[in-house]
C-alpha cells in the first residue's frame, strides 16, 4: 500500500496539511474531496517530494520515501500529475513523453512509450505534434503519460477533470479504471463530487488542511448531508 501516516506538510509554524493519515491500495481509488483551499493540491506535492514534509511518513509498500526527492520517489513506484495540464509545450508529444520516460529506470523507453499510446491513442494519432497547440483535454492525457511513462505502482492525480468537457472527463474516467484494471492505485483529488464518487472505493473529505470525513462511496452517496458539512 501508499501509506500516509499523520503526515503534515508545509514550512512555518503551522504547516498547511496536518496530520493525514490514509492510504491507498494496488487496484483501488482513493478519492480527495474538498473545496478550494482545502489543502488538496498540497497533499499531492507533499506525498511527491515537492514539498517539504514538515510530520509524520510516507511509504511505498513499506519502504520509507519520506522526504526523498521526487525523482527518488518517483523511482520507487510513485508518480504524480500535478493541477493544470502540465506539459513541456515547445517540444512534440512524443518527446514529452520521452522526456518524462528518461528518468525513468527502465531500459525499455520505445515499449513504455507504446503502452502509453495504447492507453492514449489520441495521443499517438498526435506524436509529433507540439504539446502547446493540443486541446485542454488532450493536454491533461499527455500530463497522465508523463506519469505513466514510469510505469507506476501508484499515481497521484490531482484535479483531473478541471476545467474540461463532459466528454473528455468520460474518456479520463475509462482511463483510470484501465488503471486500477492493471493493479496500479489511485489517489484522486477532485472537486467534483460525482466524478469521484463513480471511480471511488474509498473517500476522504479535506477541509482547512485535515481530514474531516473518511466514508465509503456509497455512504456519501446515502448521506449527502454529511458530506456537505464536511465538504463545507
Amino acid at each position: 500500500m501508499l501509506e500516509l501516516e499523520n503526515l503534515s506538510i508545509g514550512t512555518g509554524p503551522v504547516p498547511v496539511v496536518r496530520d493525514i493519515d490514509l492510504v491507498v491500495e494496488p487496484g483501488k481509488v482513493t478519492a480527495v474531496l474538498g473545496a478550494n483551499g482545502a489543502g488538496k493540491s498540497e497533499l499531492v506535492l507533499g506525498v511527491a517530494g515537492v514539498l517539504p514534509v514538515a510530520g509524520g511518513r510516507v511509504r511505498i509498500d513499506g519502504t520509507d520515501v519520506t522526504g526523498m526527492s521526487p525523482d527518488r520517489i518517483r523511482g520507487t513506484g510513485l508518480a504524480a500529475v500535478p493541477e493544470g495540464h502540465q506539459t513541456l509545450t515547445r517540444l512534440s508529444v512524443e518527446d514529452n513523453l520521452l522526456a518524462a520516460g528518461s528518468f525513468s529506470a527502465s531500459r525499455d523507453l520505445k515499449n513504455v512509450l507504446e503502452e502509453v499510446f495504447g492507453i492514449f491513442p489520441e495521443l499517438q494519432e498526435r506524436r509529433h505534434q507540439i504539446a502547446g497547440t493540443l486541446s485542454g483535454g488532450q493536454q491533461q492525457m499527455l500530463a497522465i503519460g508523463h506519469a505513466l511513462m514510469a510505469r507506476p505502482r501508484y499515481i497521484l492525480i490531482d484535479e483531473m477533470s478541471l476545467g474540461l468537457a463532459p466528454l473528455i472527463i468520460k474518456r479520463l474516467v475509462t482511463v483510470v479504471q484501465a488503471l486500477t484494471d492493471r493493479n496500479v492505485g489511485v489517489l484522486l483529488v477532485e472537486q467534483f463530487i460525482e466524478v469521484a464518487l463513480a471511480l471511488a472505493d474509498h473517500v476522504v473529505v479535506l477541509r482547512a488542511g485535515e481530514i474531516q470525513l473518511k466514508m465509503t462511496p456509497e455512504e456519501a452517496a446515502a448521506d449527502r448531508a454529511a458530506l456537505a458539512e464536511a465538504y463545507l
